[in-house]
């Protein structure tokens, strides 16, 4: 027997403050035009890619439909079935009376932060991409305007011998060379022989080698042909962290990203400040409110959020302008399908201090024919100037791919 989870319903939430629909707040005067708008329904659909991708679609009473992408992930369609009733009903133009509204209506069941932000955060997208197209304005438009016609792309590499350093060198090359991107990222978290105990976080010394033979290898192998980052996936102790940092001082790397594990940000601070090896980190933090003390405490040298995850576009946005008071980059976190990314490439372009966003599937090789316009093209995006997000599902393509047992949503 299948739940119902747009009929559950939480009982603090139905007399205290938590509610800010157009009818609590008196928001019912007519816009006029074509603005008066109303959203009928909104549904999901996950697809099996190289990660579970899970994309939305919000419907409204005027056939216009919007596309969002939530971070993969369980549980992601039913928060969304959840919510979808605080939204029918709602002029989708109100995108952060909205955005609060599903924040204040969830709070009760972990708006915080984790996966409930990220099933806000889809829905946030899929209100860019109706809105853009009701106002018939791209959606970088409706978040400021635009700093640049390309996004740059980073390319997250792999290879079958990732812990052998020529071969990571080899790829690195490739990708460079046939491929056309001149940024890039390696994972250093592999396994490199050493190890005696992989739960206590400690970098024996040579581990530490290890992971700068790997540097070492790709950095000199590309040279000044592309700018590379590395990755720790949170994996070490603070003093295993620092020592890595400062073995890596005499490289040329990009940065190197989450290098400890996120909870304590008074480790994140103390690695960040004790190296001159730029240090990355936000993705597994949420909202602007998390970044706020990773950016006050300056705790990092390029923050790092993902779009979908960490609240949508305008929260990305938000992010971003309280770094800039720090003069900190962004380097958008991303591994989704075409439509998250191409809202992060969005945000990118509205933004001044955008660095690149990633992109994580060059291996499968059916990633863009979920939508029907081309995404990246020579290691960067060309900002759409369609309305919305500017891309359109192949509901073909959407159908292929699904993870089984998932319906395809409707088209209209």
């Amino acid at each position: 027997m299948s739940r119902e989870y747009r009929r559950l319903h939480d009982p603090n939430a139905e007399y205290t403050m938590r509610n800010l629909s157009a009818e609590t707040m008196g928001v019912t005067r007519s816009r006029g035009g074509d603005r008066d708008v109303e959203i009928t329904d909104v549904q999901t659909t996950m697809v099996d890619g190289n990660f579970p991708w899970t994309l939305l679609r919000v419907y409204t009473d005027a056939g216009v439909v919007g596309t969002g992408e939530a971070y993969w992930g369980a549980g992601v369609p039913e928060l969304v079935d959840r919510m979808t009733p605080f939204l029918v009903g709602e002029n989708p133009l109100d995108i952060d009376r909205l955005y609060e509204h599903l924040i204040q209506k969830m709070s009760g069941e972990g708006s915080i932060e984790g996966v409930t932000v990220t099933a806000i955060a889809g829905i946030e997208i899929a209100l860019h991409d109706l809105a853009g197209k009701l106002l018939e304005l791209p959606a970088y438009q409706l978040l400021g305007g635009k700093y640049r016609d390309e996004v740059r792309v980073y390319n997250d590499c792999h290879t079958e011998a990732e812990a052998d350093p020529e071969a990571c060198a080899d790829e690195a090359e490739r990708v460079v060379e046939q491929l056309g991107y001149d940024a890039l990222k390696f994972d250093l978290d592999v396994p490199s022989g050493h190890e005696r105990d992989r739960a206590n976080r400690h970098l024996r010394g040579a581990e530490i080698e290890h992971k700068v033979e790997i540097v070492e290898a790709v950095t000199e192998r590309v040279g000044d042909r592309a700018d590379v980052a590395f990755d720790c996936h949170w994996s070490y102790s603070g003093g295993s962290a620092r020592r890595l940092a400062d073995a890596l001082e005499a490289y040329d790397v990009w940065w190197l990203e989450d290098p400890v594990p996120p909870e304590n940000l008074d480790v994140q601070r103390e690695i960040t400040r004790s190296t001159t090896t730029p240090i990355a980190a936000g993705e597994n933090r949420y909202r602007v409110t998390e970044h706020r003390r990773l950016l006050e405490d300056q705790a990092v040298d390029i923050v790092a959020p993902d779009l979908p995850k960490v609240g949508g576009m305008r929260e990305t946005r938000k992010i971003a302008d309280v770094a800039n008071q720090y003069y900190v980059p962004v380097a958008m976190h991303n591994v989704s399908s075409p439509v998250a990314t191409v809202a992060s490439a969005h945000v990118g372009a509205a933004i001044p201090n955008a660095l690149a966003v990633e992109f994580h599937s060059y291996e499968l090789d059916w990633w863009d024919d979920l939508v029907e316009e081309p995404v990246i093209e020579d290691g960067s995006i060309t900002v759409p100037e369609k309305p919305g997000l500017g891309v359109t599902l192949d509901m073909d393509a959407v159908a292929e791919h699904m993870v089984d047992g998932e319906q395809l949503f409707d088209e209209q």
